[in-house]
């Protein structure tokens, strides 16, 4: 297959105006592909030739009957429109990244027989700069890794993907260059940082990126022996696997989190936080049984972690009284158990810390989801709005997917009040509500 032309820059009044950066935000391909025609002057047959479509495709994307959802199609149009990669919630894009050209001043010929090789990017360029990894080079990585997390459960994963993937390439590099016994301490630091770049992506709703990176930090932490943290990475892939909509293969990855981590010894806290993951899974399944008896393991161990608190991994600290008592009712707000589910979600939120922005809104989500249940109406929509407004202050289009979620729930009531008065509160804070698809 020959490469395709090269594109040329979009005019930058395009790139600044506000349709243009919300039709990308959405991934409103239709709208994307119109603007470049009206605005960029590129037709449909060009849009095919650099984006590696055929025109027709092109066409039936303009006129709304197909979508755009893989993410290997998505970075090609990004490629080959020039769309800057965050614009459309990427990484960025390696023509975004200037070329070093000069790189072969470093060792003058004239001074040395000796030439130093053009380094490669950015990443090998740092690498040379910093030299040998020192135990403060550790401290400093690992200070970032802490404060992306904190950021993550503050304001949402999606913004941070590309610092993070960013930081995952350097750590790799650094890798590469050191020989010592630090090179032990940069793998578990690129394996947290694989994990954290799955968990931004899944945050993103982008899978298929997610996986990829889970699957990476799963296979750094298998290098270094380090079962405890598979466990950790297998539990985040059995959530993915919940949200995509494959609650067998959830299922799969809860329990063989559980095993690999029991081979690690007795750790009650990351047993308990397991259990619940596989709870989730039965719940989507509609298991009744196994999901009670699994909400029983999680709170048993749960109970008994309180005397080896000291002892659990830092990554599953997170998971406390407040954490146990909002899943278990989220658990079985999924099983349909709506009567049950309110109050310990209800109860939940209201002992979440007020920063934790992200939580609090996929809580308000799951309250408002057990109400609606119920045939709450009032109580439904007045939780949907706390929901919303939390939204409105994350980046997180997992948030942003379950609130639209919700609101096609309301469709049968689209003219009781509540609901007329919840949509104008969505229209007002993430723009045209979307009516589901007849």
């Amino acid at each position: 297959m020959s490469e395709p032309p090269a594109a040329r820059a979009l005019p930058p009044e395009l790139l600044a105006s506000s349709e243009w950066q919300e039709a990308c935000r959405r991934r409103d391909f239709a709208c994307v592909f119109r603007l470049v025609k009206v605005k960029a002057g590129l037709y449909p047959s060009r849009i095919a030739a650099l984006c590696g479509m055929t025109p027709s495709r092109v066409g039936e994307i303009m006129a709304g009957r197909r979508s755009l959802a893989h993410i290997d199609v998505i970075e090609r149009v990004a490629d080959g429109l020039r769309i800057p990669g965050a614009m459309l919630g990427l990484a960025h894009r390696p023509w975004e990244i200037p070329v070093l050209t000069h790189t072969r001043q470093l060792a003058p010929a004239k001074e040395s027989k000796r030439t130093v090789p053009p380094a490669e990017g950015l990443d090998d360029l740092l690498a040379l700069a910093d030299g040998q990894v020192t135990h403060s080079t550790l401290i400093a990585l690992r200070s970032s890794v802490e404060d992306y997390w904190r950021r993550d459960d503050q304001h949402g994963g999606a913004p941070l993907r590309p610092a993070v993937v960013g930081h995952l390439r350097y750590v790799s590099q650094l890798m590469r260059t050191t020989d010592t016994q630090l090179r032990h301490d940069l793998e578990a630091l690129a394996a947290e940082l694989a994990r954290l770049a799955g968990w931004g992506y899944f945050d993103a709703r982008q899978y298929s990126t997610a996986r990829t990176y889970f699957t990476q930090a799963l296979k750094l932490s298998h290098g270094r022996g380090d079962r405890l943290f598979m466990a950790n990475v297998l539990s985040c892939m059995s959530l993915q696997a919940t949200y995509d909509g494959n609650p067998t293969d959830a299922l799969t990855l809860a329990c063989k989190a559980q095993d690999t981590a029991r081979a690690s010894g007795d750790q009650p806290l990351v047993m308990s936080m397991l259990h619940m993951r596989e709870a989730f899974a039965h719940a989507t399944l509609r298991d009744a049984p196994s999901c009670h008896q699994a909400i029983g393991r999680s709170r048993e161990t749960y109970e008994r972690a309180q005397d080896q608190l000291s002892e659990a991994p830092s990554w599953v600290r997170y998971f406390d009284e407040t954490k146990l008592i909002v899943d278990t009712g989220i658990a079985l707000a999924r099983l349909g158990d709506a009567q049950r589910a309110e109050p310990l979600i209800a109860e939940g939120l209201r002992r979440e810390k007020v920063a934790q922005q992200r939580g609090r809104a996929f809580h308000a989500f799951w309250l408002a989801t057990a109400q609606l249940q119920q045939g709450k109406l009032d109580h439904a929509c007045h939780s949907a709005r706390l929901a919303l407004d939390l939204a409105a202050t994350v980046d997180s289009p997992r948030v942003a997917g379950h609130v639209h979620e919700f609101h096609q729930r309301l469709e049968p009531y689209s003219r009781e009040a509540p609901v007329i008065a919840f949509e104008q509160r969505m229209r007002e804070t993430l723009g045209r509500p979307s009516r589901p698809h007849p």
